[in-house]
């Protein structure tokens, strides 16, 4: 009842008798009722409405850094399939336990394991012995205790070793090169990360009997950066590694002179010293280990409607204690989760993925897809990336999710984040999801900085900003929010 409505008609009471009432209301006693109406009436106006999940981001307890923080405090790194994996699985599932999410489970998988050893290597001759700052690719083979000495076969890129005959690579140690720059979306590191993710493997073919690469990075410190490489079947494979920016610039400028120099002559010119490298990787391969996958949910009120998948990794590479690779990921995406379940339930399920083993072969992201890529998601989501601040968000969604669209870019707009032009791709651990049709919304983050610090030593709590972390964190709850309320029209 309005208040000027419930005024009246206490006015129109005033005078009635009702039974053996024999006097009416006091004036005085109705007019203070009056007032006490109105008075209720404009507080209940004024009460603003419960904060949504974005506003209790930008305010109390950093959840994401607390994650990251303990993560990389308490565990450090977590190595694929080994114990220090297994270790940060239990905790994961006792945080996300104390947390109050619901159906906290680990989802195992077997998975075959390698680990690093001895990492040595020298440019021999023709000028004094210099060390080089090495350290292997995952899936590496090893020289052995003693090592391997060999000449190098010197590529500016990896399209020059596809393209180069068999007798330039044969019994040499490949040497690819290549020229990385930083780029806010990372754009280069699908084209120069092709030496790293298969330049081993084109090697091996050709007869080649190790390969380094410039890491790829696009620092200037002396911190090579690991990575996985790839041997086809039935190919066998050959010791792998990456030397730092320093290094590679120092073993370039070595090659360039050597070839100035004369070591006989022919009758079509001369040929030149060779540039020498001896090389010490011991790397092992374990044999078939378990690793898994962390679950966890904030359970819609709708059970029938599909739910949102928000993901991240929970190992890291074993050089530095893999804070923006990637326990910034997880605290970001497991603080919007978080966020959104204490603003109010919402009506789609939220499900959370800490996927195991992704560095060495998105083992985690193919045992999801494995177990539940049948079931129906609403919309796939991830985080990894680094920590640093979200600036565009990207669309793969159906054409019935239009307005969906635009209300999730004006959502992230007064936090500084545009609109993109191309398409989500969703990310490694979801991506077969995204792959098999699923919907997705991928919020970019800035990656200026990123390859700096990707898998090297340097992947420590330190670099990451905790203003920029928190940023993340409001985004993602934004637009968390508004999907998991989304309308089974707007997406399946």
């Amino acid at each position: 009842m309005g208040a000027r409505l419930a005024i009246g008609a206490c006015a129109g009471e005033a005078y009635r008798y009702d039974g053996d009432m024999t006097a009416s209301l006091p004036l005085a006693r109705l007019a203070g009722f009056a007032t006490l109406l109105l008075a209720t009436a404009s507080a209940s106006a004024s009460i603003p409405p419960p904060p949504g999940a974005a506003e209790l981001a930008q305010r109390g307890e950093d959840i994401a850094w607390a994650i990251t923080e303990d993560l990389t405090t308490e565990i450090g790194p977590r190595m694929a399939g080994t114990e220090s994996e297994a270790a940060a699985r239990r905790w994961a599932v006792a945080r996300l336990q104390a947390m109050g999410f619901a159906n906290v489970r680990e989802e195992q998988f077997d998975m075959p394991v390698w680990v690093r050893g001895d990492e040595q290597a020298w440019l021999t001759s023709p000028f004094l012995p210099q060390k080089l700052a090495i350290t292997a690719l995952g899936t590496s083979a090893s020289t052995g205790p003693k090592g391997i000495e060999g000449d190098i076969a010197y590529f500016e890129s990896f399209d020059a070793l596809v393209a180069a005959p068999e007798h330039l690579v044969k019994g040499k140690i490949v040497f690819i090169d290549h020229q990385m720059a930083p780029a806010q979306d990372g754009s280069g590191y699908g084209a120069y990360g092709r030496g790293r993710f298969v330049g081993a493997n084109i090697a091996a073919k050709k007869g080649a009997i190790a390969t380094v690469i410039r890491a790829i990075g696009t620092d200037d410190h002396r911190n090579p950066h690991t990575g996985g490489t790839n041997f086809e079947a039935g190919v066998k494979p050959i010791p792998a590694g990456a030397i730092s920016n320093p290094d590679a610039d120092q073993l370039v400028r070595q090659w360039k002179r050597a070839q100035q120099m004369r070591k006989t002559e022919t009758a079509l010119g001369y040929v030149a010293e060779p540039l020498r490298m001896k090389l010490v990787l011991t790397p092992q391969n374990l044999g078939t280990k378990h690793s898994g996958n962390v679950i966890a949910e904030v359970p819609g009120s709708d059970p029938a409607a599909s739910p949102v998948i928000i993901a991240c990794h929970l190992d890291s590479w074993d050089l530095g204690t893999g804070a923006i690779d990637d326990a910034a990921g997880c605290g970001i995406v497991t603080a919007a989760a978080k966020h959104v379940m204490s603003a109010g339930q919402p009506r789609r399920t939220i499900r959370i993925l800490w996927a195991g083993a992704e560095e060495v072969g998105v083992f985690g992201g193919k045992a999801y897809f494995e177990k539940h890529g049948t079931e129906k998601h609403a919309v796939a989501l991830e985080s990894d990336f680094g920590a640093d601040r979200v600036w565009r968000i990207d669309f793969k969604l159906p054409d019935s999710a239009k307005g969906l669209a635009d209300r999730l870019a004006a959502a992230v707009a007064p936090f500084g984040v545009v609109r993109g032009k191309q398409p989500a791709n969703g990310g490694a651990d979801i991506g077969a999801l995204v792959q098999a049709g699923v919907p997705a919304v991928d919020l970019a983050q800035d990656g200026t900085r990123y390859f700096d610090i990707h898998h090297t030593p340097d992947d420590t709590l330190d670099k990451i900003d905790p203003a920029q972390l928190r940023q993340n964190v409001v985004v993602w709850s934004a637009v968390l929010a508004i999907l998991a309320d989304s309308e089974e029209s707007e997406l399946p």
